[in-house]
């Protein structure tokens, strides 16, 4: 592969729905010690209409991911999501932001997961059967990766040119990746879903900064009463200005 992964791609996929592969449903059941964090890093950049008229952005620390972590899911994010004329990237977007604020919280903590075993190898159809938490399970799926990347290329994720990522990423979505203990493509899938939950959430979860995803298509996100519109619109195209559940705070 010798270009960033097709960006109509990822957006007909999540188009179709993100319940296809669920992030708890896609793991693996390796046996893995958690990776002790690092310094905290900083966020990216901002989203914002488009790449060029991004607005300065004060970073935010991150709760849990490492420097490390954090700049695995920012290099990811931008190969499935680029810049060009649509949105800015991934990261641009707050989607390292949107993962970092999920794995911090309860469900990065696996508190609505069973996790009392046993665990099998995992079915189809059988759902999650890992005794890891979230957090623990993209901890140690982000360090298998790496791992496997540096081996491959001689350097982590984060450090290839555009068109090594993306083949790195294709080899993880197809399963080739050799990782130590925990499958190469159900962790892909789970960074995929939650790449796309990040880049199309309300923005107050910390993703779609800007509301980029959703001024790309056209989508006005809280309001959701029209009947005073309808006559107006009638024929036409109905555009406004999109708000968040902040907005109505």
């Amino acid at each position: 592969m010798t270009e960033a992964l097709p960006r109509r791609r990822f957006l007909i996929g999540a188009a179709a729905g993100t319940a296809a592969v669920t992030t708890a449903g896609a793991f693996a059941a390796p046996d893995l010690a958690v990776a002790a964090p690092e310094a905290a890093p900083q966020a990216p950049a901002p989203a914002a209409a488009s790449a060029a008229s991004a607005p300065e952005y004060v970073p935010e620390p991150m709760q849990v991911l490492t420097a490390a972590e954090a700049a695995f899911i920012g290099a990811a994010a931008d190969a499935i999501i680029p810049a060009d004329d649509l949105s800015p990237s991934g990261s641009d977007c707050g989607i390292v932001t949107y993962i970092d604020r999920q794995l911090g919280g309860a469900y990065g903590a696996g508190a609505r997961l069973y996790r009392s075993g046993p665990f099998s190898t995992p079915q189809p159809g059988t759902g999650n059967q890992s005794p890891l938490a979230p957090l623990e399970f993209f901890r140690a799926g982000i360090a298998a990766a790496n791992s496997w990347v540096k081996a491959t290329y001689g350097k982590e994720l984060d450090g290839l040119d555009g068109p090594q990522v993306a083949e790195a990423l294709k080899a993880m979505d197809e399963g080739k990746a050799e990782f130590a203990a925990i499958g190469s493509k159900p962790f892909f899938n789970a960074l995929l879903q939650m790449v796309m939950e990040g880049f199309f959430s309300d923005p107050m979860y910390g993703g779609n900064r800007g509301m980029a995803s959703w001024r790309m298509i056209g989508y006005p996100g809280l309001p959701a009463t029209y009947a005073d519109k309808i006559e107006t619109y009638r024929g036409k195209r109905y555009e406004a200005e999109p708000q968040s559940i902040a907005d109505f705070s």
